[in-house]
């Protein structure tokens, strides 16, 4: 028994030192091909031509938002008119150190550097925390989703408040749901400003209009900016790809224009308004105004509005690039402009209803009614747009029903287009312009949704800093303390106006809220109900090679939720049809908390019992950025994989084979020596292997393989039973591919509570029946499709 288990530890060892030998030869063209882009960052990086180039291309898509906030600030924070110049000081202090705080201190160098690979925004620093520890609420990580390129995770050490943090939050699952909830909550308010910025934007820039003609109604400025809305988002199915060169020039000129006029307005009427600098006047102007000051911060937050879509919009150029944008350009313009207004405003105080368009020189007046409309669009631009990414991303976590995403250019992936929710946001922007028809209350909706997106963002940063980055604890609290000062003095201030427009935001997250917990609830069930009613391996064994059925030619792919076992689906099919094809692959897409999966390590394939089965899992892996394009054939990549696997079976084999003696007993039973490889992938490192070179078969056959490998096994010669099932799998494609998936229907236990009965057999019943199927997603023919019927009861 000794020699048997020194032998066996052999056999192992040598195992264990092939691959390593394997994966190195793997790794070795990987890691020169990183190390080369490495190296050209690094000279991108030390290149101040290209920095300053990056800069400045960064305008438009960045900081077109954040840019326009100077034409309607001033309006909303005196409503009701200004009493004292004193009081313009104190408020133009506040916008100050707003700025200085806020997108400055905390969003360009602190929060936009924990990014998911470039990624921002709430979900991704939520993708951070998942890598990070068990958080996601459907369990189906494994650990070859680890060893992605993709992956990267930091190992917290054992008795570290880190560790404990972490271990708390993943012991209860309420504590795993109370933090995707937090998430959700800033998700929506983020889809909000979808709807609040090109409204409050377009708006106030059109009102410019009134300045020239007092005589002209209100109701005349509400129709131009309804159809330069509608304009707007009609365009977005052509991408941003052929008129986005303008961006940068649009949003460039527009903050000369603001900082030059706010230049000449401090020096032609009151250079005593930057005495404002000092923080003193930010107290007297809250002593002198007491609730009337606390509330008008509502109108002041607006100066920060566009932050957030900073940080969402980061991924398309370097954070050092955005950080000099900002620092040297963006920041001082904008303070120039604020001044400039407030050195007006001192001298004109009547004026106070169109302070930006009444400060601007007669001269230059229609120059910059045409480039404030256009940094208008250019900025609800990139606030669209990101919202098409945040609904990717809430989908790729289970949060949001499927719709229809397409890829509107060739050259930059990130850039998408979903047209259902385009059509929402078109609708719910004109209501919200031709409903409130000003400034002031669309103001106050856009404050509460900005708000509520920088206070989530500050609770997930402190989780990210002490789980992620591992900070100490010191600076952690006093980033917190800090943030949630400012943000929750805001944050008190818009809440005061809620009943001025303040609750649309509410409702509208609300809704949205409702929608996303409910798809995300009924999504985990399903998942629950199709792992405990999954079928064993003993009983697909014991159907024998047959299945116990008539075998016909073609193949049939069964979609599942599962990454591993056999679905129920397929014994629900072998039960009521006398017959199944000769080929059965399992196929389960799964996405994982990165954003994006390199598409040479997209597919995993395993077979399913022995090889006269035919019988095989194939895992297709996405990230959150990823997308189903529809010009890749899924089908194909598919069959590609499954080949490469077989191939790469039959070349994997001899390295587990030491001597004659061992390889001929692995010989005379191939099949169960092979499930056992294959199947146990936490257990067998080996099948990790196999798993990683399924799709580098292009690597993987230079290596230096014996050429007599049949030696290995001398009974049998080993490429004729490669041979024969490579062209048993091919004469089975030519005979006809079937797509059978579940046609899930999901209702709610006699016993249930009303609201869960409202929730899963009204809500989920309605978003299922409008949301796109699976057969759409995979483009799968409707000749082809086969949908097989369940209900199950939550």
């Amino acid at each position: 028994m000794a020699e048997k288990g020194e032998g066996e530890e052999t056999i192992e060892g040598r195992k264990v030192r092939a691959m390593w030998d394997l994966e190195q030869k793997l790794d070795q063209p990987m890691e020169e091909e990183a190390h080369k882009l490495k190296n050209m960052q690094k000279e991108k990086g030390l290149s101040t031509l290209m920095l300053l180039r990056l800069a400045f291309q960064s305008l438009g898509i960045v900081y077109g938002d954040l840019g326009t906030s100077p034409l309607y600030v001033f309006h909303n924070t005196f409503p009701d008119g200004i009493n004292d110049t004193e009081d313009v000081i104190g408020a133009l202090s506040l916008i100050i150190y707003s700025l200085l705080l806020i997108p400055l201190i905390k969003y360009v160098f602190i929060v936009c550097k924990a990014n998911d690979n470039g990624q921002g925004g709430t979900l991704a620093i939520y993708s951070l925390l998942c890598r990070n520890g068990k958080l996601k609420l459907i369990p189906d990580q494994q650990r070859s989703d680890q060893e992605l390129t993709t992956y990267g995770r930091t190992f917290l050490p054992e008795g570290s408040m880190a560790a404990k943090t972490m271990n708390w939050l993943e012991k209860k699952e309420s504590r795993k749901r109370a933090l995707l909830i937090i998430v959700l909550v800033g998700t929506c308010m983020t889809i909000g400003d979808g709807i609040f910025t090109p409204a409050i934007s377009v708006l106030s820039a059109t009102g410019g209009i009134k300045v020239n003609n007092p005589q002209m109604s209100s109701d005349t400025v509400v129709i131009v900016a309804v159809l330069i809305l509608v304009g707007l988002f009609s365009m977005q199915q052509y991408g941003t790809d052929k008129v986005a060169w303008l961006f940068a020039p649009i949003v460039f000129i527009w903050l000369l224009f603001i900082g030059g006029t706010g230049l000449y307005n401090i020096c032609i009427y009151d250079t005593s308004v930057l005495k404002a600098f000092s923080p003193t006047y930010v107290y007297m102007y809250f002593r002198r105004r007491g609730r009337d000051g606390w509330v008008s911060l509502g109108g002041i937050l607006l100066s920060i509005t566009g932050t957030e879509a900073l940080y969402d919009d980061i991924a398309y150029f370097p954070l050092l690039a955005i950080q000099l944008a900002f620092t040297l350009f963006v920041f001082p313009c904008l303070l120039l402009a604020y001044c400039g207004q407030a050195a007006y405003l001192v001298k004109n105080k009547d004026n106070y209803a169109n302070a930006f368009y009444e400060s601007i020189p007669d001269s230059i007046y229609w120059p910059m009614f045409i480039v404030a409309t256009g940094a208008a669009v250019v900025g609800s631009q990139a606030t669209i747009s990101g919202t098409y990414s945040i609904i990717k991303q809430a989908m790729a976590h289970g949060c949001f029903p499927p719709v229809k995403v397409v890829h509107t250019s060739k050259k930059f992936l990130g850039q998408i287009y979903s047209p259902d929710i385009n059509w929402i946001l078109m609708v719910g922007c004109i209501a919200v312009t031709a409903r409130f028809k000003n400034q002031n209350q669309i103001g106050n909706a856009y404050g509460t949704a900005v708000a509520v997106v920088m206070l989530v963002t500050t609770v997930l940063m402190v989780l990210l800093m002490l789980l992620v980055w591992r900070c100490n604890w010191f600076l952690i609290l006093v980033f917190t303390v800090l943030s949630l000062m400012v943000e929750g003095a805001y944050f008190s201030a818009v809440l005061l106006k809620v009943n001025q427009g303040g609750w649309l935001p509410l409702v509208i997250a609300a809704v949205l809220l409702v929608v996303m917990l409910v798809w995300n609830y009924v999504k985990i069930k399903r998942y629950e109900f199709q792992v405990h009613s999954k079928v064993s391996m003993s009983w697909i064994i014991g159907l024998g090679p047959s299945l116990g059925l008539v075998r016909v030619p073609g193949i049939g792919i069964v979609y599942s939720e599962l990454a591993s076992g056999v679905p129920h689906i397929f014994s629900h099919v072998i039960t009521n049809l006398p017959a199944i094809h000769s080929v059965v692959v399992f196929v389960c897409v799964k996405y994982l908390p990165v954003y994006t999966i390199p598409e040479e390590e997209r597919f995993l394939v395993k077979r399913i019992g022995s090889k006269t089965f035919r019988m095989f899992r194939c895992v297709a892996r996405y990230g959150y950025k990823d997308l189903q394009k529809k010009d890749d054939d899924f089908e194909n990549k598919l069959f590609n994989n499954l080949f490469s696997f077989v191939q790469m079976e039959r070349m994997m084999e001899p390295v587990s084979n030491s001597s004659n003696s061992s390889s001929a007993s692995i010989c005379s039973q191939p099949h169960q020596s092979r499930e056992v490889l294959i199947n146990n992938n936490d257990m067998d490192m080996f099948s990790s292997m196999v798993d990683y070179t399924v799709s580098t078969l292009d690597t993987i056959i230079p290596l230096d393989i014996p050429s007599n490998a049949a030696s290995y096994c001398p009974d049998r010669a080993v490429g004729e039973e490669e041979t024969n099932e490579l062209e048993f799998l091919k004469s089975g494609r030519d005979s006809g591919v079937v797509h059978i998936q579940g046609n899930t229907v999901v209702k709610a236990r006699r016993n249930s509570s009303l609201p869960k009965k409202i929730a899963i057999n009204y809500v989920y019943a309605f978003l299922k029946k409008i949301c796109r199927g699976n057969n759409v997603i995979f483009n799968v023919p409707h000749e082809s499709l086969l949908n097989v019927g369940q209900v199950f009861y939550v």
